[in-house]
């Protein structure tokens, strides 16, 4: 399944896109990781509250809308925060405007959202309800699409020109670059990128190895080793990860499940100790249409499928073999994108009809509509919001 870098070069060429995107770079404004992971079992005991964060990626200022969630999974209104930057686009988008997983990212109080506009990363202290702005820093590329955290390390996806990964170490709320840690994905893309050559997600894996990245058109994944003071490796490991790989989440410290929206399915790989991915059985489709965005609550592993607008369902058996478990566990009706959890319920961003619809998980993986906020930002013209995460 591992591929040399040379080989994987030569896929990558050709990937090309058009179009300039309004907005210098600008650095420090001045003045678990990722959308959470719920590894507990299917019989949830809901009694506390916390918060859901959407990103509206506005191309004339991104904010970030704040909903209290009640022990029900009910959301309401909390508020409304400017991140200082401005929200971005890849070309030709069919309802996702960054085209990626990731985009907004909580992490032990911390919350830290892309810019894609304006080529920045902003940092928000995170107290209930109520967020706080830390730091406007340089994303160290062209169009922010991802973001991933573990401990100390902090890494961002930039999607666009030659696509690329910076790193920072993370201190007290606070970013600063990490030296050499910028490392180029060797994609020949425009800025903004088309939908199809952008790369889709950053991860950093559960052991604090790797990096990973998904590249969607050129149908395989980056990983980086992660050296002593967060630097990357000169050379990733660049593994085949199916028909192109979009989100993907891990399901034990060394596997990991891939979307595949080109094929309709979802695949397993074990990550080796040196970083290339092989795959578990054959991939498992769900008969739906691009499936992008994944999530785990639980046993359970969900799929937005953004074609359908549908909510997939599958689980990992006790031999280790992918399962379908619904087909459509869900049916959101409006251009499902991204999603997050909390408590055991989850949270799908549906860009096509502007709201968030809230789930409750069943033991069986089935889902209940609890919760549904309207009034977000609607994809129009090749933009709209995208980027959800929860306390």
């Amino acid at each position: 399944m591992k591929r040399s870098v040379a080989l994987a070069a030569a896929l990558l060429v050709g990937l090309t896109s058009v179009g300039t995107l309004p907005g210098a770079a600008w650095a420090d404004g001045g003045g678990p990781t990722g959308n959470h992971d719920d590894r507990g079992g299917g019989d949830y005991h809901h009694d506390s509250e916390g918060a859901v964060f959407v990103q509206t990626n506005k191309a004339e200022g991104n904010t970030i809308k704040v909903y209290d969630r009640d022990e029900d999974g009910r959301l309401s209104k909390a508020g409304e925060y400017e991140t200082g930057g401005l929200g971005g686009f890849t070309i030709g988008a069919p309802v996702d405007a960054l085209a990626s997983q990731g985009s907004l990212t909580y992490h032990r109080g911390l919350l830290f959202a892309v810019n894609a506009g304006s080529n920045t990363l902003t940092v928000f202290r995170v107290d209930g309800t109520r967020l706080h702005k830390e730091q406007v820093i340089w994303s160290g590329g062209l169009l922010p699409v991802s973001v991933t955290v573990r401990g100390g390390l902090v890494y961002v996806l930039n999607a666009g020109g030659e696509g690329s990964v910076q790193g920072f170490q993370l201190h007290k709320g606070r970013l600063s670059p990490i030296h050499d840690s910028n490392r180029s994905l060797g994609l020949h893309n425009g800025n903004p990128p088309a939908f199809m050559t952008a790369p889709a997600q950053v991860e950093i894996d559960p052991d604090g190895e790797f990096v990973l990245v998904s590249t969607k058109a050129a149908n395989v994944m980056f990983s980086f080793e992660i050296g002593r003071d967060g630097e990357l490796s000169r050379r990733p490991v660049i593994s085949d990860a199916g028909s192109v790989p979009f989100g993907f989440t891990f399901d034990t410290e060394d596997s990991v499940l891939v979307t595949e929206s080109g094929s309709n399915e979802v695949g397993r790989f074990d990550l080796d100790e040196d970083g290339a991915l092989d795959q578990v059985g054959p991939s498992v489709p769900n008969g739906q249409q691009a499936p992008c965005w994944i999530q785990r609550v639980g046993d359970y592993f969900y799929v937005a499928n953004a074609g359908s607008s549908t909510i997939s369902a599958y689980r990992v058996d006790d031999d280790g073999k992918l399962q379908l478990v619904h087909a459509v566990a869900a049916d959101t009706g409006g251009g499902s994108i991204d999603m997050t959890t909390s408590d055991g319920f989850l949270y799908v961003q549906n860009a096509a009809a502007g709201n968030v619809q809230g789930y409750e998980v069943k033991d069986d993986g089935s889902l209940r509509l609890v919760t549904t906020v309207e009034g977000l930002p609607t994809f129009t013209d090749g933009i709209g919001m995208e980027g959800i995460a929860a306390s």
